[in-house]
Order: C-alpha cells, then structure tokens, then sequence
C-alpha cells in the first residue's frame, strides 16, 4: 500500500510530493502526461511565493525568468490605466517550470509515474482504493491537484459539476514589441486578454473567454476577429506579433465556482481546491502555497503510520479557508467588471480617480511573501 499518493503533476502536485518527500515521506505522484508540455495559464507568478521558493532551491533562476513592475488596464474600447504592482512578480512558461519541478521531485525520491492517468478513486476501511489505466492500488492518503477539471470531480460527486461551466481558456506563445516588465489586462466583450513576457524573450498570450461567443462564431479564429480584436491594443498585439504555436492551448468548459478543500477525504490543492479569476495571474502563485500549508499540515499528523485523518481534514479546511477563501471571493466579484463595454469603462475610470480603490483591489487578490 502506497504511502501517500498524489493525482496530478502542475505545480500544486509537484511542490507538495517535493516538500514530502522530503520531510521523509513515501510519495507517488500520477501525472497522465509527459513533461515538458504547454498548458492554459497566464504565467506569471506574484512574488508573494519567491522567498518561499528560493528557501527550498526551487527558483527556477536558471530560466532567467522576466521581472514584471508594472499593471496595465485597458476597456473594450482602448482607454487604459497604469499603476505599479506592489509586489512584483515573474514570468516564466509552465513548459519551462513543471519540467523544471519534475526534475527536482525526482531528486527528491518522489516515484513519478508520467503518462498514467487516475481512472478512480474510492474510500473504505480507512484508506483509498484506485485505479489507473494500467493498475489498481491501495493508498493511506489521497492528494487531487489534477487542475481546474477533471473526470474524478464527476466521481466524486463535487457540488460545482452540477453548475454552469461557462468559460474557455486559450494561450498563445509570442514574440512581440512590448515592455518586458509589464502585465497588462485588456478587455475585449465577455472576457479580458493578458500579455506579459516569460523567458527567452518570449511573451505569454493568455485569455479567458465564454463557449456562448465561441458557439456564435464557430471557431477560435472566428472568434478573435469577431470579438478579441475589437479591443485596439489587443489588434494591435495581433497585427504585429510571431505567433509561435502551430495551434493555441485551449482549455473548454470550466468555471470559477466555490469548491471545497477535501472531497470524501481527498485533500485538494491548487485549481482543484479552489480557482482564483486570472486578475493578475495569481492561480500559479495560491497552487505554490496551498502546496505548502498542506504539507506542513500532513506532517503535524502523520507520524510515521499513525494518521490523525480527522484533525488534519479539519486543519487543513481551515487553514485553506482562511487564507485563500478572501481573495477567491474578491476575484469573483471584481470580474463583474470585466468583459462588458460599460462596466470596463468604468472599472478604467475608477482606477483613474482613486489609486486607492485599484489598489485594494491588488492587494486582496494577492497574498503576502511567505
């Protein structure tokens, strides 16, 4: 029977089977694709997790990733607003970074099975039995960071996979003429684009969009010239870019409704415990911390095989809430902003006439340096 098994190898899956392994546990880690690989994700990190990484040697500084300063907010129609980021952050491909936190797992001793994908999950007699495409095991703990979805939340039965699933994810790879210490956000009808550069001189394309446009126009590249390009900077963007994919990242049908932290006493980190609207790109920076506050929590009870599964359950739901339960709740509510010709138009004035109310808004969609 397998110690401690974890479903799901982004960043969440792989910092906890890290910081495990490392304080001594068995650990197994299933990630149903190859590194290196591309995926959904604006990349970019709040440097809110920096003395956390840099403390564990899992900086990835040899990627020489870019330092980003400052925010730029634009509406449907192109007027903008500019304000520092408070905390900074950095910008580096998740292509780059989990092959980079892969190797580091396996130095670590984490057992890594790539390829392998967790068909099922099932609790009884106080520990897990699963399934993968090729066996079936028998495990004391389960940890999901399989993602924003997954064919185990249906399973599982969660709550939000009843609910409306009305959002698509699409990223691209540019080289483009942009400032490289910058993050900006623009607006285009029912979503908002962010641009900012990762390493090797390259920039990250990322949107967030809804399946109603997708559906009316028919395809992706309908889509962006029916909708995204109406936003003039993300035209411009567009008209004077290399676009470095063959094909964009896409990402269908997922949604930002509230979720819960352990799941018939699966412990859930990163997107599968709970996923932050891509404000300022602050979902990497939560999967990196709610990695650690769950492995410090497993440590504190589990001993050797002495699990006090009750009381970490609760622990961590707690911890969990209290930490990230805010911002989550913040990034929902100031997405009402977003997307629309009038309210975009009034988020830009609003942060034009009170750098307070941008601000609060930053800072309580980010976390402090831990």
């Amino acid at each position: 029977m397998e110690q401690i098994t974890i479903i799901g190898g982004g960043l969440a899956g792989l910092v906890s089977s890290i910081l495990l392994s490392r304080k001594g546990f068995n650990v197994t880690l299933y990630e149903k694709r190859d590194y290196p690989y591309h995926k959904v994700c604006g990349e970019y990190i709040s440097n809110e997790v920096k003395p956390f990484l840099e403390a564990h040697g899992l900086f990835p500084d040899r990627f020489e990733p870019s330092q980003l300063k400052s925010f730029q907010f634009t509406s449907l129609k192109g007027k903008s607003f500019e304000l520092p980021l408070d905390l900074g952050g950095f910008g580096i491909s998740r292509y780059n970074l989990d092959l980079f936190l892969y190797q580091k797992a396996l130095e670590s001793g984490v057992n890594v099975h790539t390829k392998t994908s967790v068909s099922n999950i099932n609790f009884d007699g106080d520990r897990f039995h699963l399934s993968t495409n090729t066996s079936s095991f028998e495990s004391q703990l389960v940890i999901g960071a399989y993602g924003k979805t997954g064919g185990l939340d249906k399973k599982l039965n969660r709550g939000f996979t009843h609910k409306n699933a009305p959002f698509i994810g699409v990223k691209y790879h540019i080289k483009t003429d942009f400032p490289k210490d910058k993050i900006a956000l623009h607006n285009f009808e029912s979503g908002y684009c962010g641009i900012s550069a990762i390493e090797e001189n390259k920039f990250n394309l990322c949107y967030l969009g809804s399946r109603e446009m997708l559906r009316k126009y028919g395809s992706i590249e309908a889509m962006e010239a029916n909708v995204v390009r109406k936003n003039p900077y993300l035209k411009d963007i567009y008209d004077n870019s290399e676009f470095l994919f063959e094909r964009p990242e896409v990402i269908n049908a997922f949604s930002f409704a509230p979720k819960k932290s352990v799941e018939q006493h699966v412990l859930m980190s990163g997107d599968t415990a709970g996923l932050i609207t891509p404000l300022c790109g602050n979902g990497m920076a939560m999967a990196i911390h709610s990695a650690k506050i769950l492995s410090d929590c497993i440590d504190r009870n589990f001993k050797g095989n002495r699990l006090q599964r009750d009381k970490l359950e609760r622990e961590y739901s707690s911890e969990w809430k209290t930490t990230f339960s805010k911002r989550l709740r913040v990034g929902r509510n100031t997405q009402k902003l977003f997307g629309s010709a009038i309210t975009s138009e009034i988020a830009v004035w609003l942060m034009k006439n009170s750098k307070a109310f941008a601000y609060r808004i930053m800072k309580n969609t980010h976390g402090d340096p831990f």
